[in-house]
């Protein structure tokens, strides 16, 4: 007898998770429920897999609402109905704003019921119905409307469970509508009887109004909605030219087509192993997987676009041979079975990396080129620290009292009543979905039309998006293409290109020989000694520091290496067991025989995913489907599932009866539990590393236009200071924009870098595009005078350009060229330049005799770049000359030190009893790097105090030849005044 039910992804609106409406439902002797979501259906999936567990028969619906107004709600007699209902809403998704009428269109195998009016007229049609809720069942008694009494039904709507949920409710209200809670309109808020019925009311309808509990149930019953979530054909494009036969006859063919490109010389093993993948690809059902990809890349191949197949998909032979991956599995030993296995019930995955400036192209050509296709959405929810801001400003709280909350810097049982509720309710919302997103690179390409799933809405690209999420998708067997983007391609691509324009004499770059780049000297070195600044994936403190404790100068100990940086090998404790065995030979042997025997490439440590599954296989005695749902748990998307834990407990189950100790079953336990999920699968760690070594060799045989190209691509792990003082260090001649040089990008000639307009704070998109424009139709300018007559920007975007001395050919003071900037510049923009024969006589305006000190420029340069060009140990108040190097720490082991150090990157961090800890990491005067960890007492005592030099002092640790120092005490120090408002240099800012 339930219409319309609504769960929190009736979004701000309701507050039941799915399972909780049907275990309420359960509670109060409910068989079929409606599940109407207010213009929403990211529920709808998971509602129907289930309801069977709760014994319930489901029905899916839509609420259709302007804001909080119903207009009718919308039930599917049938999946057909569903798919119309969804196509439906999606109309008014794809164009927000546009308001949802009083009556629907024309709809087959869907009934529609209207909220009753009192003095309002129907004439209804078969499918439609008017809807009576409970506060209207009095007056109906009396009503004189001419109403037909066998269209009328129970219209009772539920939103929350009880008055804690009804408060919720109200300020989920609030939010939506960004007013106080004091201020909300009843027209935007629900009914606090919006619950499931008590017993009592239940009666008194029944006895009351026979005829409306029988006409809606009369209604539910002519509903039914049925989705496979059984293990039967996936559900995506089944075929990719029509016919599933010649689909299969397509990919044998371009397989083996792809094994010349691939391999001299062919052995039994790689054929036999291209059979078996044939053949397991051909049972489950995903030829035309493959095949949609290996057309997508063919697509980008044909554009020049670069990219990098990775996931657990670089595990095939198949995708390698058809170039949708780079990694050779045969090379690496990878196990297939981590990609596709028959027993495994979840899909394949291929991560297709792009660079950020091509994956658009690559996604509308996916829309062009196969019918039904959608992006997948993301379910971004509210974040406790993000609800507290919400829900104080809805009680009007003041700024300063809502930070406090945020940070934590409170005794509850001291604070007043407002502030307790908010954080009990925010506490209480938190992973509540709040709006839709769009995942990072997911695309569905189903067999049926996406609103055979759900609705779709539009977000600003363009692009239809499905309002289901990746988990919901896979549970239908809906499976994903993932289509990503990394600013490291961007940078390979666009580094290769400038190398062309730099040295246009040379041979072509072949970026993809990555055979030559795993034997180069040059390259081995950089790795040996993690001198990748820069490189993809290599570059980070953390990654420095473990390239140097491994000595790691090969393919394979960097494939290795990309996995052990994670976090779940570090947590376990594995990733310096890891380190001591590859150093160490003898640590070897006290690594657990099976283990050892299940990996010895990694001497007994887990390190992939694939390991994961070896060892709950021959260790835990997992079947190979079991293992594969144990990894996949571990990564916290199904980890509350029941599947999960029957897993882990039959984990623990087999090892007992194996007559394992408790004490190593519970000690491997912890390793895979804490490692799981955050591994990667191999042969993601091996594309990844494919792409380190292409970045590698650009930067050990072209650093500085390799930088130009970090640089224009949005920098790294670092900021683009660090890449600028990078390029110095490898005889960059680094120079601040220059009208008559610069572009909107960084550039390069022979080994001097002119910095690009875009650097410039506040210099706008729109004067750089003039600047450029004029340039290049009318030649390089000859004088202040020659650009204001030529370009027409206003003072103030002038008086930028001439602080950071881009008129610098012109031999005068910048002081100089601001007053005549300011005395020749209109005030009213004028007219696109014209030249003309005759060029009228300028005004020459006497001004007074001005200078401006390379201080002073330093000084502009920071505030318009955000960093000086010099260096900035020049910039110091007091600057004693602290004679102790990076590279001299290693001598004064376990002593204690003071040493000067730039601040360039800090990671936060908690100990095991949550206190708040940092590593810091710093340049020297010479320009080497400088690693300090800051223990919680050190941390709260000497924060980081933003940018700058610091005194640091601190004792000397080395391990494996890497060393850090563990400060005692840091002080950051002061630099001069700023000498363009001071009159007085020696003042100081501390």
């Amino acid at each position: 007898m339930y219409l319309n039910c609504h769960t929190y992804y009736s979004l701000r609106y309701g507050t039941l998770k799915t399972e909780e409406l049907l275990a309420l439902a359960v509670e109060n002797n409910c068989k079929i429920l409606a599940l109407t979501d207010i213009n929403n259906t990211s529920a709808c999936l998971d509602f129907v897999r289930l309801a069977p567990k709760y014994n319930i028969r489901p029905i899916l619906g839509v609420d259709f609402r302007n804001g909080a107004e119903q207009q009718f709600v919308l039930l599917a007699k049938n999946n057909e109905g569903y798919k119309n209902i969804n196509s439906y809403l999606s109309s008014f998704l794809h164009q927000p704003g546009l308001a949802i009428p009083e009556r629907p269109v024309e709809m087959e195998n869907c009934y529609a019921v209207y909220p009753f009016k009192k003095g309002k007229n129907y004439t209804l049609k078969q499918n439609e119905y008017l809807g009576v809720s409970i506060k209207q069942l009095s007056g109906l008694k009396f009503s004189k409307q001419n109403i037909n009494k066998d269209r009328l039904v129970l219209l009772h709507t539920v939103s929350f469970q009880n008055k804690k949920g009804y408060n919720t409710h109200r300020l989920l209200r609030a939010i939506d509508n960004n007013t106080l809670l004091s201020k909300l309109s009843i027209s935007e808020q629900g009914h606090e009887e919006e619950q499931f019925l008590t017993a009592e009311k239940k009666e008194l309808i029944h006895v009351d109004f026979p005829e409306l509990i029988e006409n809606t149930l009369q209604l539910l019953d002519n509903c039914h909605i049925e989705f496979d979530f059984s293990e039967t054909k996936p559900k995506n494009q089944h075929a990719y030219s029509n016919n599933e036969n010649l689909d299969f006859r397509f990919l044998q063919k371009l397989t083996y087509q792809g094994l010349s490109y691939r391999y001299k010389n062919v052995d039994e093993k790689t054929y036999t192993r291209i059979s078996k993948e044939l053949d397991i690809i051909k049972e489950r059902g995903f030829v035309s997987y493959f095949l949609i990809n290996w057309k997508i890349l063919k697509y980008a191949r044909s554009k020049g676009y670069f990219y990098v197949g990775r996931g657990s998909g670089a595990n095939s032979i198949i995708a390698y041979l058809v170039r949708i991956t780079d990694v050779d599995p045969m090379e690496l030993d990878l196990y297939f079975e981590r990609f596709i296995n028959i027993h495994r019930r979840n899909p394949p995955d291929f991560d297709i990396d792009f660079s950020w400036s091509d994956r658009d192209d690559i996604t509308r050509f996916m829309f062009k080129q196969f019918k039904n296709t959608s992006l997948i959405t993301v379910y971004n929810t509210f974040k406790f620290k993000a609800s507290v801001r919400e829900l104080g400003k809805v009680f009007g709280l003041p700024k300063s009292e809502i930070d406090l909350l945020t940070r934590g810097k409170f005794n509850f049982n001291q604070l007043d009543n407002l502030s307790q509720l908010v954080l009990k309710y925010s506490q209480y919302i938190q992973g509540f979905p709040n709006y839709l997103g769009i995942h990072a690179g997911g695309v569905l390409i189903p067999e049926e039309p996406i609103h055979s799933y759900c609705a779709t809405f539009m977000p600003p690209k363009g692009f239809a998006t499905a309002q289901i999420d990746m988990v919901a998708a896979e549970d239908i067997r809906l499976y994903k293409f993932d289509i990503l983007s990394q600013r490291g391609l961007g940078k390979i691509k666009d580094a290769v290109e400038i190398v062309e324009r730099n040295h246009p004499h040379q041979e072509p770059i072949d970026i993809h020989n990555i055979k030559r780049f795993k034997e180069d000297k040059h390259i081995k070195y950089l790795l040996k000694n993690a001198k990748a600044i820069g490189c993809f994936y290599v570059e980070s403190p953390a990654m420095r520091m473990l390239l140097k404790k491994l000595q790691v100068d090969d393919y394979l100990g960097l494939v290795a290496a990309s996995s052990v940086i994670r976090p779940g090998v570090a947590k376990s404790g594995m990733m310096r067991e890891y380190i001591l065995r590859y150093r160490n030979p003898e640590r070897r042997k006290e690594a657990h025989p099976v283990l050892l025997n299940i990996m010895p490439e990694t001497f007994g440590v887990m390190v992939y995913q694939e390991d994961v599954i070896k060892v709950a296989h021959h260790f835990g005695g997992l079947t190979l489907g079991e293992a594969d749902m144990l990894r996949r748990g571990m990564s916290g998307k199904f980890r509350s599932r029941d599947e999960f834990s029957k897993v882990k407990q039959q984990f623990f189950d087999n090892c007992k009866a194996d007559g394992k100790p408790d004490a190593v079953t519970s000690d491997i336990w912890r390793q895979i539990e804490s490692f799981a999920g955050y591994a990667f699968a191999k042969g993601h760690s091996a594309s990844y590393a494919v792409e380190s070594y292409q970045s590698l060799f650009l930067k050990a045989y072209y650093p500085l236009e390799y930088m130009v190209a970090t640089l224009n691509n949005g920098g790294g792990f670092y900021s683009r200071e660090l890449y600028v003082h990078e390029a110095k260090m490898h005889g960059g001649i680094i120079q601040a924009p220059c009208i008559n040089q610069s572009e909107y990008l960084t550039t390069i000639m022979g080994n001097t870098i002119y910095l690009g307009f875009g650097f410039l704070r506040s210099l706008e998109t729109q004067a750089i595009e003039k600047i450029c424009t004029n340039r290049n139709r009318y030649g390089t300018f000859i004088s202040l005078d020659n650009f204001i007559d030529r370009v027409p920007i206003s003072v103030e975007q002038l008086a930028i350009l001439i602080k950071i001395n881009a008129f610098r050919f012109t031999g005068k003071n910048k002081k100089e060229l601001l007053w005549a900037a300011y005395l020749q510049t209109s005030k009213v923009p004028k007219e696109d330049y014209v030249p003309t024969l005759f060029q009228p006589k300028k005004i020459s305006y006497k001004t007074p005799e001005l200078k401006s000190s390379e201080l002073e420029n330093a000084f502009d340069e920071y505030e318009l770049l955000g960093f000086p060009l010099c260096s900035p140990f020049d910039l110091l108040a007091n600057p004693k000359e602290n004679t102790l190097r990076a590279n001299q720490l290693l001598h004064y082991k376990n002593r204690v030190v003071t040493i000067d150090g730039y601040l360039v990157a800090t990671k936060n961090t908690a100990t095991s009893n949550g206190k708040s800890m940092h590593f810091g990491t710093f340049l020297d005067r010479k320009g080497d790097f400088i690693d300090t960890v800051h223990f919680p007492p050190i941390a709260a005592k000497f924060p980081f105090r933003g940018k700058g030099i610091y005194s640091i002092t601190g004792k000397i640790t080395e391990e494996f030849e890497c060393v850090t120092i563990e400060v005692i005490s840091m002080y950051h120090q002061a630099i001069i005044e700023d000498p363009r408002y001071s009159e007085n240099p020696k003042n100081i800012i501390a």
